[in-house]
Parts: C-alpha cells; structure tokens; sequence
C-alpha cells in the first residue's frame, strides 16, 4: 500500500488567531515544510489564489497541493448557490491536481469565535441531518463530476462534531459523500477513534494526523472556553508528541485498505512550538507509523 505524507500551513500561521504566526512569511512555512521532509502541503490564508503564481511556488520547494480548506455554507444556503462559492477554489486546486477540497462546514459554527464556549455549539436535530445529508450528497456527487471531489471534514465546535453527529450525516448521506478522518478532533469530541473507522472506513478518502495532548484537552471547561481557548492552551501537537495511538490509528485504516494522504495539521502557538520542529517530529513519526502499518512512502 502506498502513502503521501504532508502537513498543513497551520503550525505555521494560524488564519483564526492572527496573532500566532501572523508575521511568518509563506515562504518560511513553504521551505520548513519540505526540509522537515514532507512532500505535500495543504493551503492557507497566505497562499496566492492563482494557479499560474501558487503552482511555480510549491514547485520550486518541491511540494505538491495535497489539499485544503473549504468554508462551506450549504448547512443554511442552497446546492446551486454553493456551486458559485466553490467555483474558484475549485478552479485553483483542479489546475493544481490538489486531491481533494476540505468541505468544512462555517454555517452556524462557532471554531473560529474566541468568546463562544464549547457547550454553546450549533446542534442539529436527525430531522435537520436528514435534510442536510441530502444537500451534502448533491454537492458532493457535483464535486465529483466536476473532478475536484471533497472531504467532509467533522470537527470540533462545528454542526458535525460528535461521533453520534457524524454516524447520522454518514446514514442520511449517500456514497458519494466522502469523508476527512481526523482522530484529535473525534478524540476531542469524546468518539471511539477507531470505531469511527470501522463504521465509516469505506468513505474516508483524506486523513488529517491531529495528535491531542489528554491532560490540556481534559482541563478545557467546555462551559466557559471555546475552540480557540483550546488551541491557545496546546490541546493539539503532532504525531510523536501526543497522547493518541496512531500506531493503533494507523494499522486500523491499513486494514480496510486506506491509500492516500495522511496530512498533519496541529495548531499551536509557534513561540511555544517551533513549527520545523514539530514537523521533524512528526515527520519522523509518520515514517514509523507506515512502516509499522506496511505502508510505502512515495515522495
């Protein structure tokens, strides 16, 4: 089985809270990231929107685009009107050969507000999943034809954080959803991380390796402090760093037959933790995990 191994902008300048990394050049990120030894790179805020300035740039690092967020609203708009917000990044990363667009849903969400708690999150009923999934496939199965497929990314202080949250959109959605596995955030929100890969392992195209560190996230009080409170305290690192079985994770995902990216994306203060060597770190520890799972990692 073969596996790409890359890692996300993020340690390196975090788009939410201007104030970790706001001043580190893309060019610093771009260069540290494939010293670290990382072949692909997800976007940021920082990276240029056009093909013709962004492809050059990772080439002459020797990167590839393995990815990237997308802000996606379709929990309150409509299919068609979505289709018109994607139609760019879409153009970019399609001309990139990107393998995938992060669909993760801004609708009523509330990861990117300091001062709304955790507990205060949006919660949609199965009723409102149902109507929801249906949307979500449509889009998706658009996507698709369009050759840019997404990833459905759940994720903490988002409409779809929960184990019991994901396992409703995956019953109401069709195959042609696919889904972003990421054990720190189903971790975060109190899932079984490997469960969530026995049920779900035939639509995970994309994983993100977010590695939690326990003691932080079990201090977090949920009623008082929000996502970013979490991330500002160090509730994230990478594989090698934290307290998440990824040799577990990772053998799991290798026997249904998983191929593709496995993307760090840990954010964290850079003053505390220097991005190249969280990287290195996680790099190395990437490479154990494959090869303890029987992974090859192309370059």
């Amino acid at each position: 089985m073969k596996a790409k191994l890359g890692i996300a902008p993020i340690a390196w300048s975090n788009d939410d809270l201007p104030e970790l990394g706001g001043e580190t050049p893309l060019e610093t990120c771009l260069s540290e990231a494939r010293r670290a030894g990382f072949s692909g790179i997800e976007t940021g805020g920082k990276f240029p929107k056009d093909p013709a300035v962004l492809g050059p740039l990772l080439e002459n690092h020797g990167l590839k685009l393995c990815g990237g967020w997308y802000s996606g609203r379709l929990l309150d708009g409509e299919v068609e009107e979505e289709k018109h917000r994607v139609a760019e990044q879409m153009a970019l990363f399609k001309a990139l050969g990107a393998p995938c667009l992060v669909y993760g849903e801004t609708a009523g969400s509330i990861q990117g507000k300091r001062d709304a708690p955790l507990a205060t999150r949006r919660r949609l009923s199965e009723e409102d999943i149902k109507i929801y999934g249906r949307k979500m496939t449509a889009f998706a199965e658009w996507c698709a034809e369009q050759g840019m497929p997404i990833a459905y990314h759940h994720h903490m202080a988002a409409p779809i954080e929960t184990e019991e949250d994901l396992d409703l959109l995956m019953t109401n959605s069709g195959q042609g959803l696919p889904l972003l596995y990421d054990a720190g955030h189903m971790a975060f929100a109190g899932g079984d991380v490997l469960r969530v890969i026995d049920k779900h392992h035939a639509r995970i195209s994309h994983v993100h390796m977010k590695d939690i560190r326990r003691e932080v996230m079990d201090g977090i009080d949920r009623a008082r402090e929000s996502f970013l409170d979490a991330v500002l305290k160090g509730a994230f690192t990478v594989p090698g760093d934290g307290t998440l079985d990824f040799e577990a994770i990772t053998k799991r995902l290798a026997s249904y037959g998983y191929e593709g990216w496995f993307v760090i994306e840990a954010e964290q203060d850079p003053a505390k933790a220097p991005p190249l060597k969280m990287a290195e770190i996680g790099h190395a520890e990437l490479l154990r995990l494959m090869a303890a799972a029987g992974y090859t990692v192309e370059e």
